[in-house]
């Protein structure tokens, strides 16, 4: 998702949006997803989109790319091959945009099996020996579950520094050939396919400072962790109003990671969430007053989203209730951090129009990820936050809300349960 003693904002300009440009199913689009995705491009572009997150792009044991194999081996990713992979970038580029891989370096999967049945070597996808390892790479505490069946792949690496994933091989990230040859890899994702930074999948699976080593050795002009971890419950099974533990992990592995990447906030999206489906948007403002997710202490690193691949999509493992999402954009758009749109969102749910109107909104007025939030009502059926004073955002089932907005301020756009206003 032990801090440093310096925190560097990473330096992510006033009119940071990212759109993920696919879902859990895209790898199944006839014809290609690159190819399908690059007919898009005009119309993300229009909407004042800076980044988009791309899928893993790498030959992978499950069609979706997260279970990686021949990372050099980019022919055999089921999205489409490498060369419509880098026109899909170029193409981008040109719009001014910048591309997001989705870095699965956590396990890998092998390329067949050792003397002994064990699934531990492994292919990198060239001609020659870089990536191809063996169970010397792999955790030596490993453990691959399958269904109610449990392996040991052979590891006999130094143990994981992170949390275990049973899905495939947890690779030894304090094997120095391995932070070579990886490092090599992104690099050459950078400078042969054309990525400009990186999202790091499940990357509670490793500690910080090998994220850390990762950074320094690839320098991303924008890097993100997946640091998913459970929200506090009460009795009542609702998540507790204070989450500050929560966000405070994100913090400080964006600081173990040396403070230039930034992390999904994990906790505005449970917050946002259960206050809207319980109506209880009283959550959105903590005892010191501010945003209660990690846009609340560290905005410029946090990157605030509705929905992804993981939790919306088919899988559906978090989703955000479908009838409140655009109330979800509402927040993230107006409000501090980098917002992250979903593909679903804008392309599939007849939103686009919508969530367009509020990025232009935000890149109108200037707001970015250290914007200042002011909250002027937060009850159980209203909220009201001013953003550097230059708009105020409305979210909730209460429709009159009083003399709360000024009357220099009009309203710029509006929806169900939602509006946003600009000051004149």
């Amino acid at each position: 998702m032990s801090p440093l003693l310096h925190h560097h904002p990473p330096n992510n300009d006033s009119f940071t949006n990212i759109v993920s440009g696919f879902n859990w199913e895209s790898s199944k689009k006839k014809g290609g997803w690159y190819n399908f995705l690059i007919k898009s491009i005009p119309e993300i572009a229009a909407s004042g989109i800076t980044h988009v997150w791309l899928p893993p792009p790498s030959h992978s044991a499950s069609s979706e790319g997260y279970l990686p194999g021949r990372l050099y081996d980019l022919d055999a990713s089921q999205y489409g091959t490498q060369d419509e992979l880098k026109t899909l970038i170029k193409e981008f580029h040109s719009n001014g945009i910048q591309c997001v891989a989705d870095i699965v370096i956590n396990h890998r999967t092998a390329e067949r099996q050792d003397s002994d049945g064990r699934w531990n070597i492994f292919e990198g996808g060239t001609p020659d020996d870089r990536l191809d390892w063996d169970h010397s790479c792999i955790c030596i505490d490993d453990i691959t579950k399958s269904g109610d069946t449990t392996t040991n792949s052979g590891g006999t690496g130094n143990p994981d520094t992170g949390a275990d994933f049973n899905g495939a091989p947890d690779i030894d990230h304090l094997n120095t050939r391995v932070q070579r040859e990886l490092s090599d890899w992104m690099n050459w994702l950078k400078t042969e396919i054309g990525f400009d930074g990186w999202r790091f999948d499940f990357a509670r699976g490793y500690s910080p400072d090998i994220t850390k080593l990762y950074m320094g050795n690839t320098r991303p002009d924008f890097a993100v962790g997946e640091i998913w971890n459970p929200l506090s419950y009460g009795s009542d099974g609702k998540p507790n109003y204070d989450q500050d533990g929560h966000r405070r992990e994100l913090m400080e592995w964006v600081k173990a990671v040396g403070g230039s990447a930034t992390a999904f906030d994990f906790t505005t999206k449970g917050i946002l969430q259960a206050a809207l489906v319980e109506g209880e948007l009283w959550r959105l403002k903590d005892s010191n007053g501010g945003p209660p997710g990690m846009i609340g202490l560290m905005p410029e690193n946090a990157v605030t989203f509705v929905d992804n691949h993981d939790t919306g999509s088919t899988q559906k493992r978090w989703p955000f209730p479908s009838d409140k999402v655009m109330q979800g954009y509402v927040y993230i758009l107006t409000h501090p951090g980098i917002p992250s749109i979903f593909y679903d969102h804008f392309f599939d749910w007849g939103l686009k129009e919508e969530i367009s109107n509020l990025t232009m909104i935000r890149i109108r007025n200037g707001i970015k990820a250290s914007s200042t939030v002011r909250i002027l009502a937060s009850d159980p059926d209203l909220y009201v936050a001013a953003i550097d004073d230059k708009i105020i955002a409305k979210i909730g089932t209460r429709y009159d809300v009083g003399n709360v907005v000024p009357t220099t301020f009009k309203i710029a756009t509006s929806g169900n349960n939602y509006a946003v206003c600009e000051k004149q």
